[in-house]
């Protein structure tokens, strides 16, 4: 009758000495799972890079968005208060231009010539306030119309005169009125020296 029984120490040594294959395939398993766990870390390295730069750049768009968002406000609020003194400008030009045109109208209706004895007395009153008005109304005005005095314009951290500005910036607008203010002080002062003239030939006896 065979003898089945076997030793323990017989047992042990056939479980801890595997065979050549076995051993091929742990070394292959290990480096497919150290293969897997190396591509996995390059994974999470990318991810964390690419998070990393999504919040860099979210970090600059807020900044740069609140930037400008400053700037834009603080512009606007010189943009208003330029159009609005433009606005306010404007309407006290029109206004001198429509007082200058009804005095220069009111001047060019005087005729001295026309006057006879018994009218002159009245009508040289008359016209001398006529004149005397058109004189008020020229010195109320020469303080609007004058050119504005020069003054310090900001450009970001930088100042700088106003008179220092390239003329090739100022409009034909500006200095079709910069020449109509310049003139018509003249006209008015040499229309009011004819009328004098004038009135002193049609009073003065031959």
């Amino acid at each position: 009758m065979p003898d089945f029984h076997t030793e323990p120490s017989e047992l042990l040594e056939l479980e801890e000495e595997p065979s050549m294959e076995e051993l091929q395939d742990q070394v292959q398993r290990a480096q497919s799972e150290l293969l897997e766990l190396k591509r996995r870390q390059d994974q999470i390295e990318k991810e964390k890079l690419r998070l990393e730069e999504l919040s860099r750049r979210q970090e600059e768009l807020e900044r740069g968005r609140l930037e400008i968002m400053d700037k834009l406000t603080r512009s606007l609020l010189l943009v208003q208060r330029e159009a609005e003194e433009s606005q306010r400008r404007f309407e006290q030009l029109q206004n001198i231009e429509e007082s200058f045109t009804d005095h220069l109208q009111e001047l060019e209706r005087i005729d001295s010539k026309s006057w006879n004895g018994r009218e002159l007395a009245r009508e040289l009153t008359k016209a001398t306030g006529t004149v005397d008005e058109a004189k008020a109304a020229y010195s109320r005005a020469q303080a609007k119309i004058a050119p504005p005095e020069p003054e310090l314009v900001g450009v970001g951290n930088r100042t700088f005169e106003g008179d220092n500005a390239p003329l090739e910036g100022y409009s034909f607008l500006y200095w079709l009125q910069s020449g109509v203010a310049f003139t018509l002080p003249l006209v008015l002062l040499g229309l009011v020296a004819l009328l004098l003239w004038s009135w002193h030939l049609l009073t003065s006896p031959h």
